[in-house]
């Protein structure tokens, strides 16, 4: 069973200060089903890319907070740097990964752009598939003259109004919101410090110019060198070593080289397969010929074993708030387990329904289980990182503040869907197959040992929360669910001396 996945590849208009990054990112962070997995910061550009992945919900949530966040902490009437850009939050593009549609993607871009011009009154225009204005679906476009030139224009020339938001533009100027397919962003560096010659290199490539298809670029110094720097937007149809043969080829007319290259983001594997097929000149290379794939598909990813390496080390993180969100999923397994082993048996038809139903809440549950157990690491990294700001900053105990309380949620929330999955292991011994009725026993008391554990974690971090009122109603919430786990604890034993004859 799949899930709809969704990918956020946010520019911001900094890439020096690396505390108003991690705070962007801990917004990003602290919302339920939203999770980091890259950043690229570049002082040169003064620009970072980050890189978060989640369910649609989370992640559009995360990208209007993140949006706020930025316009708060990034002025861009001060903003000096390489990179074109036009706002604080420059663009953010939804990237459809799995389960979801581009079609859902440009409903995700339009709701989020429509809520930043209402409440945060910044001027949004749609870009890419997103575009309400088909010249405005190249990005080079509608950044044209950068934020500089915005502001002059913006009121004043109809061709600049913003798709939603005021007509105006302030110090967070304005953001770019679309969505697309997956880009490459990828910079090749020059052995020359001539600024001239990237820049007619990257007409040669690109294809605006008449160069390569699917290939945006633009020449600029960067460290007191030249570089080409570019997005490859269909890395299938104009592949990555193309591109950088391209630039070669070009480069000799002009007596330089490739110094290196380096890539902003991230990159499907298969990219870099495909760049190392296309070197080789592999020509009967196969996918299962690479040893770990080979490996995934014979044994599968030993996921459980590098976990267990990982909380038995010496490190702060993951820890037991990890674990209780490992042993929900668990238990949600194998609650699965057992009413796959019952559906379409003889004797259950009665029950197919019901199986059915268990089967898609506890399968919605293991993802999100197994997404927390990353979640309450990155939880208690913000927490240690707020500790960590200089005693004189006035912001300090708020930050402090702000991640505790988010510590304190993450395992609340963890405890709250064990419990759910509580109750599916109950329906499964009730009602599942009776040769898998002790896995159903074993599943509802991973979920106990789940609440449990999440509690503990809740509790910790209570206590050294200040929000005594904030602290009292988040306690009322997790002993209500302690003490409906207890209920349900006489009751799978019950369940399980009833119909599987162990007591």
């Amino acid at each position: 069973m799949t899930y709809p996945l969704v990918e956020c590849v946010p520019n911001f208009s900094e890439g020096r200060s690396q505390e108003v990054i991690d705070e962007i990112k801990a917004v990003i962070s602290a919302v339920e089903g939203a999770f980091i997995l890259d950043t690229h910061m570049d002082a040169d550009h003064n620009r970072s890319v980050v890189t978060f992945v989640g369910g649609p919900d989370a992640v559009e949530e995360a990208a209007f907070l993140m949006i706020k966040k930025a316009s708060q902490l990034i002025n861009l009437i001060k903003h000096t740097g390489e990179h074109p850009r036009i706002g604080a939050t420059d663009v953010v593009p939804f990237v459809p990964i799995s389960d979801i549609t581009m079609k859902e993607c440009v409903e995700m871009a339009h709701r989020v752009g429509e809520r930043v011009g209402k409440e945060l009154e910044i001027p949004v225009f749609f870009y890419e598939e997103a575009a309400r204005i088909p010249e405005r679906r190249r990005l080079e476009i509608v950044r044209k003259g950068e934020y500089e030139g915005l502001m002059k224009e913006i009121g004043i020339n109809p061709d600049r109004q913003p798709d939603c938001g005021p007509n105006v533009i302030g110090s967070a100027g304005a953001t770019v919101i679309g969505a697309r397919e997956f880009l490459i962003a990828y910079n090749v560096n020059l052995t020359t410090d001539e600024e001239e010659i990237a820049k007619k290199i990257a007409r040669a490539v690109r294809q605006s110019s008449g160069g390569l298809k699917f290939v945006k670029a633009l020449g600029m110094m960067v460290d007191g060198r030249a570089q080409v720097s570019m997005n490859l937007t269909n890395f299938r149809k104009t592949p990555l070593p193309k591109v950088v043969e391209a630039i070669r080829t070009e480069a000799e007319q002009y007596g330089v080289g490739i110094y290196n290259s380096e890539l902003v983001g991230m990159i499907p594997q298969e990219a870099m397969i495909d760049a190392a097929v296309w070197y080789t000149k592999m020509d009967l290379f196969s996918p299962d010929q690479i040893l770990e794939e080979k490996m995934r598909s014979v044994v599968g990813e030993n996921e459980q074993v590098d976990f267990l390496e990982s909380l038995a080390a010496g490190t702060a993180t993951p820890g037991g708030g990890s674990a209780a969100a490992y042993s929900g999923a668990m238990a949600a397994a194998l609650v699965s387990m057992v009413a796959r082993l019952t559906l379409g048996k003889k004797g259950y038809e009665d029950v197919e329904k019901d199986m059915e139903k268990i089967l898609a809440e506890s399968e919605a549950l293991r993802e999100q289980l197994t997404l927390a157990v990353r979640q309450d690491s990155d939880a208690f990294t913000r927490v240690m990182t707020a500790y960590k700001k200089p005693k004189t900053d006035q912001d300090r105990k708020k930050a402090i503040q702000d991640a505790t309380l988010a510590a304190s949620e993450v395992p609340l929330g963890v405890a709250k869907k064990a419990l759910q999955i509580f109750e599916l292991a109950i329906k499964t011994a009730e009602l599942g197959n009776k040769n898998a009725i002790t896995d159903a026993g074993a599943g509802a008391n991973l979920a106990l040992a789940a609440v449990t554990s999440a509690g503990y974690n809740v509790r910790i971090n209570l206590g050294s929360l200040d929000n005594k009122k904030e602290s009292k109603r988040l306690l009322s919430e997790l002993e209500l669910i302690e003490n409906s786990a207890l209920e349900m604890k006489k009751k799978i034993k019950e369940v399980v001396s009833e119909r599987g004859k162990l007591f």
